[in-house]
């Protein structure tokens, strides 16, 4: 079997690029180009029906995810939304509620639960799984700030400044170094958790998007577009359909096919990134075995 390649962050250091951020507005053109997804979106393939809940982003509230929902539950899935209102940053409902509408959620479809979190709704998937690993399926994150280094997030001062105003006077540093979140920082769940990111994006920078991680297990995936519009993409909603179609216990890295194949090749560099790699491994097991020999 050929190696697979390490899962690494994107190697960007920094902010986000400015013209990133001041074209942020381009979400309204990606979402009124939605509809001619439609192709791609007949194509991705349909799941088992159990449980997906989903987490909006910062200061954002379930309408946010109307998209994602009823794509979802086109489907099959049983689709839910975390039911807490707009997202205003971590609060303490948020950390005693979450975990018990995961564990609700499996305990009455005697299933386990796909959490797919947008932005920072990314960040409190993975807050509910970590105390719930025996009732989480998978993992899906967009544009989340997943990987947020000691010194601090790298999104443009307007974001972090606005943070401030809205759910704490110390910004995310105040939760990011709370001793559970720091732990999380150090350690990757062993739950399938595809975290993806978009050089594109004016808010969250790419190497806060992405994970160091397994390959058995976590993978980064790169898509084109804004952050405001990740919802709404129908390039990123294809992705999740793909990914959470994955078998339960046979989880498998991001290959696309047909359709997906061609139009995300066409728009991201991480087509070439995944074949060479691909290459890479390949060469990396001829030459083992060869020294073996």
């Amino acid at each position: 079997m050929p190696l697979r390649p390490a899962v690494v962050r994107h190697s960007h250091v920094g902010k986000p690029h400015a013209l990133n951020s001041i074209l942020e507005p381009r979400a309204l053109l990606e979402m009124a180009l939605l509809p001619a997804s439609l192709p791609l979106l007949l194509q991705a393939p349909r799941g088992d029906g159990h449980p997906v809940l989903l987490l909006p982003g910062f200061l954002a509230d379930e309408k946010s995810l109307i998209a994602l929902k009823l794509f979802l539950q086109s489907k099959g899935y049983e689709v839910h939304t975390w039911g807490l209102g707009r997202n205003v940053g971590f609060r303490s409902k948020h950390a005693s509620a979450l975990p018990q509408k995961i564990r609700h959620l499996h305990h009455v479809t005697g299933r386990k639960v796909s959490l797919v979190g947008w932005s920072l709704g990314g960040v409190f998937s993975l807050y509910g799984a970590e105390s719930n690993l025996e009732c989480v399926r998978s993992i899906i994150t967009l544009g989340s700030p997943v990987s947020v280094d000691a010194s601090g997030s790298q999104s443009p001062p307007a974001v972090r400044a606005l943070y401030r105003l809205v759910s704490h006077r110390l910004g995310a540093a105040a939760h990011v170094m709370q001793p559970r979140a720091k732990a999380m920082r150090s350690r990757r769940l062993a739950i399938p958790t595809s975290c993806l990111y978009s050089l594109g994006d004016g808010v969250v920078p790419p190497q806060e998007a992405t994970i160091d991680g397994d390959p058995a297990m976590h993978e980064n995936i790169q898509v084109p577009g804004s952050h405001l519009g990740l919802g709404f993409n129908g390039i990123v909603l294809a992705i999740v359909a793909d990914r959470l179609a994955q078998p339960e216990e046979g989880w498998q890295p991001f290959r696309p096919k047909g359709l997906l194949a061609r139009v995300w090749g066409m728009t991201t560099s991480s087509a070439q990134d995944l074949r060479s790699g691909h290459r890479d491994a390949l060469h990396s097991a001829g030459t083992a075995t060869r020294r073996e020999s």
